[in-house]
């Protein structure tokens, strides 16, 4: 068999198997619009989106994948389909912190996939703001950084807000040297962030060690200022170069590879068991000699894994502190369940912040 021919059969049968898998595809929108009318006649639910059904998916292909596609690829190739299916039955707006192109923004595209509407929203108490009211299904905000520490604001926030963690979405920061210029020696000055400038130090005084620097309020405002002057390159993430049309120069400049961010998706309503859950809460500790030891031990006591803790003034007194904890499981789950009770024993004040899936790549 001839080369050529052997390429014409290959691709017969990848068209073969694109005829079946739009089929399937096709198969897939029905069975879940199917599934809309039915949630739409229940009184008691909580709207179409499920993010524990969307966990148990995912991690359930995850599991049966061979390759030779990536976990990560393949994750994301379902949620897309998933999030086209979803917007048979409703399309999601999605309140995120702007402006367009930053970071948050492609954390939510990475949860919800892209067949939502985005919000943006120039700060974190407006996305509280939005959701609250129910004019955006759900809000995404940065919670904390591997290098910058936790964002202290959305903590602030978590305090007083109803709204509910129902999801959490980790994201690989990667910087991108980007312009309108097809090449990086027409570069005199680059813009970014203060932080992003700082994460990629190592890079700029090795590469343009002779530009100006000029911080700015966000990457993708970086992105937005240099559209247009093909002088000037931008310090973002990828989206930001797809929204503004910019060319990438290079990618990953970053000086550290693991730089990762962890964002909250917050809701108004509770989420179900998902076989791999977190819960967030929040309590402070009365003030009397080893109180937070007490209130920790009842995590330990009942064989509950704790994943974080982080204090913040409470702004009720001087020197009182709201303690912000992370834990493995379900608050349905047993053992979590008699974890909590102990704690609202000896806590001054408890407020459980959600339980949600556990982050899927």
């Amino acid at each position: 068999m001839s080369e050529k021919t052997k390429l014409a059969d290959l691709r017969s049968r990848i068209d073969e198997i694109d005829a079946s898998l739009l089929a399937l595809i096709s198969e897939r929108a029905r069975l879940a619009r199917e599934v809309g009318s039915i949630k739409g006649k229940d009184n008691n639910n909580n709207g179409f989106y499920r993010p524990e059904r969307e966990a148990q998916v995912l991690r359930n292909i995850i599991e049966k994948n061979e390759g030779p596609l990536s976990e990560e690829e393949m994750a994301r190739l379902f949620r897309e389909i998933m999030s086209a299916c979803l917007a048979l039955e409703e399309i999601l707006n999605i309140a995120y912190l702007g402006p367009e192109g930053t970071f948050t923004q492609s954390a939510a595209l990475k949860h919800f996939g892209h067949s939502v509407t985005t919000t943006a929203l120039d700060s974190i108490d407006q996305v509280f703001r939005e959701v609250e009211a129910g004019a955006c299904h759900y809000g995404v905000v940065p919670v904390e950084n591997s290098i910058e520490g936790v964002v202290n604001h959305t903590l602030d926030m978590l305090i007083n807000s109803s709204l509910l963690i129902c999801g959490e979405v980790e994201l690989r920061i990667h910087h991108d040297l980007m312009s309108r210029a097809n090449d990086i020696k027409q570069i005199k000055q680059v813009y970014s962030h203060q932080q992003s400038l700082a994460q990629c130090r190592s890079w700029l005084d090795t590469h343009l060690p002779h530009v100006e620097q000029i911080a700015v309020s966000s990457n993708a405002e970086a992105a937005r200022r240099v559209a247009d002057n093909p002088e000037a390159a931008a310090i973002a993430g990828e989206t930001a170069a797809e929204f503004y049309d910019l060319n990438i120069l290079h990618k990953n400049i970053e000086d550290h590879p693991d730089n990762t961010t962890r964002f909250l998706v917050l809701g108004r309503h509770e989420t179900q068991p998902s076989g791999k859950d977190k819960t967030s809460l929040l309590f402070s500790a009365p003030n009397k000699p080893g109180a937070l030891h007490d209130m920790l031990a009842c995590f330990a006591e009942n064989n509950v894994s704790m994943t974080r803790i982080e204090s913040r003034p409470s702004r009720q007194g001087m020197w009182e502190y709201v303690f912000f904890v992370d834990v493995e499981g379900h608050a349905s789950e047993p053992k979590v369940v008699a974890a909590l009770d102990k704690l609202r024993e000896t806590a001054s004040m408890m407020k459980l912040l959600g339980s949600y899936p556990v982050a899927v790549l």
